[in-house]
C-alpha cells in the first residue's frame, strides 16, 4: 500500500489532521461503524465526554485489531460530538495523543450533532486500509 497526504495550507501543520489522503495498491479497506462508549454488554456510558472518548478509542482500537488491520493505517476519522466546544476543552489531551501514538495522518471531519444514542456524547467513525 502507498499512502500520500495532502495539506497545502500552513495552518494544517498545527492540527491533528490533513486535508486529504490518497492510497494506492490497497489490499483491503475496513469501513468502521461509529464507535462509542458502550461496554461489552451493550450498555452506553453516562460518563463525561472525556471518559467516553477514552472508551470509544479503546473500542475502535479493538475493532480494528480484531479485523486484522492497524490503527496507523486509519485514513479517515470522523468525530461526532454533542458539543464541539467541550471536545476542544476536555478531550484534546486524549485525542491528540491517540493520533500521535500511531503516527496517523488522516482526513478528519468534526461534526457537532444535536444528539447521539442514549447518553452518549462522542462517536468515532474510521476508514482503515491495508
Amino acid at each position: 500500500m502507498e499512502k500520500q497526504i495532502f495539506d497545502p495550507w500552513e495552518w494544517g501543520k498545527q492540527t491533528n489532521t490533513v486535508q486529504a489522503v490518497e492510497v494506492k495498491n490497497v489490499t483491503g479497506t475496513l469501513y468502521c461503524s461509529g464507535q462509542v462508549a458502550i461496554d461489552a454488554q451493550g450498555i452506553p456510558s453516562a460518563a463525561d465526554m472525556r471518559t467516553q472518548l477514552i472508551h470509544a478509542i479503546k473500542n475502535l482500537e479493538e475493532l480494528i485489531d480484531n479485523a486484522g488491520y492497524a490503527c496507523e493505517n486509519i485514513v479517515r476519522l470522523n468525530v461526532y460530538t454533542t458539543s464541539t466546544q467541550e471536545f476542544f476543552v476536555s478531550c484534546m489531551d486524549v485525542f491528540g495523543p491517540f493520533i500521535q501514538k500511531y503516527g496517523i495522518k488522516q482526513a478528519t471531519t468534526l461534526l457537532g450533532v444535536k444528539e447521539l444514542f442514549a447518553t452518549l456524547t462522542i462517536e468515532l467513525e474510521a476508514t482503515v486500509v491495508k
